[in-house]
């Protein structure tokens, strides 16, 4: 087979000419240099809507050509296709899979026809880095057919949801990754914050004691929660209907295709647990689990917002806010108010989660309405989950290694603000009793004056029991913090 150097910077149409291809509508002039052909043409012209096409999907590009290799590989197994095409295929998918041809991938992510117009844009850019492995010219279908050879045996409608399933699975790999070098920068946190202790409120008001660390730590955790969920969300990717063709009776392919499709797919890709799904009809009608996908990463966006929100309010002020820590500086935060510094990190981390909340609703429409034995609406899908995916993850390691990681505690101040709330009466109610509790509440929120202080003058503790009772207040939240490091670890 012949070799032709593909690394060039393609030259502009109109220095290069162009070839006639055509479909079922007619003649289309495609500009020489171009590995794709008239149906990805058509569907670039039709299309032009997101101004986000399949080459920003490059994960998802890979995972497409690693289906065609899987294709060409069971279908030479199975001696539907000749031993010359099939490795100019493979080939030509083996570079794809690499990165090369990436820009040939043109058709906008949002399209009609279930992603049609996707299967064609990979056929066609297949079909024509194969045959000039085989020492033809880009458009000669006739050695090498883009539809009749590269998809043999598929249709769209099991070719996109694998090829989506597959490049999901990988970028769900990236946001664990993200996720837990977020949860490990909570985590160091947590051990500075263990022993700087404040108060906990509830409905914002003040409530009982609690350390920083401990605060810090339930971050971590419900953080790890997440992740856990997401694993096995990942899992039930692994379910394909590769070999169902256009509605999963497999019509046109060979009846051990299937299984050696699948079986060079776990190759490819090196997932084990990739298997046929048992019902492909169900499985190509279904798309439950990108519902299911999607509600887990509202659920990450949520807590990580929540987090946000809870930071923002932590540093708010510094002097007229609650002032409890303090965020690193990373901008000027006004044109027009000098020394203000806003929360840019936070913010930007809840605006993401705001996106991939709307996105939920965007994945539960297009599933609802789909219709009998297909979903027409899986582009919007695709799309939805990758920003989704993708955004999560650049988020979470911008908020560990912009904001988390540079945060300080104010501990005095905390610490004073401890002995002045009238939330520590809770914790002395077991020494002094509920009444005596209650009254001194009461007294401290009339006069101005600290709980401890009034408590020493009324004679109801010394100043050496109201210290121990203190200290095991501090004590107690640390065997907590102790406790919930353990508990996090498991995750």
């Amino acid at each position: 087979m012949k070799a032709v150097d593909i690394t060039m910077p393609l030259i502009s149409a109109s220095h290069a000419g162009s070839r006639i291809e055509h479909d079922l509508i007619g003649n289309y002039a495609i500009p020489s240099y171009a590995y794709y052909g008239v149906h990805t043409a058509r569907a670039a012209e039709n299309f032009q809507l997101s101004g986000s096409v399949l080459s920003s999907q490059p994960v998802f590009i890979a995972a497409l050509a690693a289906v065609k290799q899987a294709a060409a590989i069971a279908n030479k197994a199975t001696g539907q296709l000749s031993a010359e095409k099939a490795d100019a295929i493979i080939l030509a998918c083996d570079e794809i899979r690499s990165g090369k041809l990436h820009d040939q991938f043109i058709v906008d992510m949002i399209q009609g026809g279930a992603g049609t117009s996707t299967n064609m844009n990979a056929n066609e850019v297949v079909a024509n880095r194969a045959l000039e492995h085989l020492g033809y010219k880009r458009g000669q279908y006739e050695f090498l057919h883009p539809l009749q050879d590269v998809n043999m045996g598929q249709s769209t409608n099991d070719v996109f949801p694998t090829a989506l399933k597959l490049a999901l699975d990988n970028h769900i790999l990236s946001l664990l990754e993200s996720l837990a070098h977020l949860r490990r920068a909570l985590q160091r946190k947590a051990e500075e914050f263990a022993n700087v202790i404040k108060m906990g409120r509830t409905q914002l008001q003040d409530a009982v004691p609690i350390t920083l660390g401990q605060e810090f730590l339930a971050y971590a955790v419900t953080l790890g929660e997440d992740e856990a969920r997401l694993r096995e969300g990942r899992l039930l990717l692994h379910e394909l209907n590769l070999g169902g063709t256009a509605i999963g009776t497999e019509l046109n392919a060979h009846p051990e295709y299937r299984a050696h499709a699948i079986d060079a797919l776990r190759s490819a890709t090196g997932i084990d647990s990739l298997v046929s799904a048992a019902n492909l009809v169900e499985a190509t009608s279904d798309v439950g689990v990108f519902v299911q996908l999607s509600g887990i990463l509202k659920r990450v966006a949520v807590k990580l917002s929540k987090t946000c929100n809870d930071l923002r309010l932590l540093s708010s002020g510094p002097r007229s806010g609650f002032n409890e820590i303090n965020l690193p500086a990373r901008q000027a935060g006004s044109s027009i108010m000098p020394g203000k510094v806003n929360p840019v990190i936070p913010e930007a981390v809840n605006q993401v989660a705001f996106e991939v909340i709307g996105n939920d609703v965007t994945v539960t429409l297009a599933a609802e309405s789909g219709q009998l034995q297909l979903n027409a609406f899986e582009p919007i899908i695709a799309r939805a989950l990758f920003a989704n995916l993708q955004q999560l993850g650049a988020g979470s390691r911008m908020l560990a290694d912009k904001c988390i990681d540079g945060i300080t505690a104010n501990k005095e101040f905390l610490e004073q603000r401890v002995t002045e709330s009238i939330g520590l009466v809770t914790a002395l109610s077991p020494r002094i009793g509920y009444e005596n509790a209650t009254r001194i509440a009461q007294e401290a929120l009339i006069t101005g004056q600290g709980v401890t202080e009034l408590v020493l003058s009324s004679g109801l503790l010394t100043q050496q029991e109201l210290a121990i009772v203190l200290s095991e207040m501090l004590t107690g939240a640390g065997r907590q913090f102790q406790e919930g490091q353990s508990a996090e670890a498991t995750l």
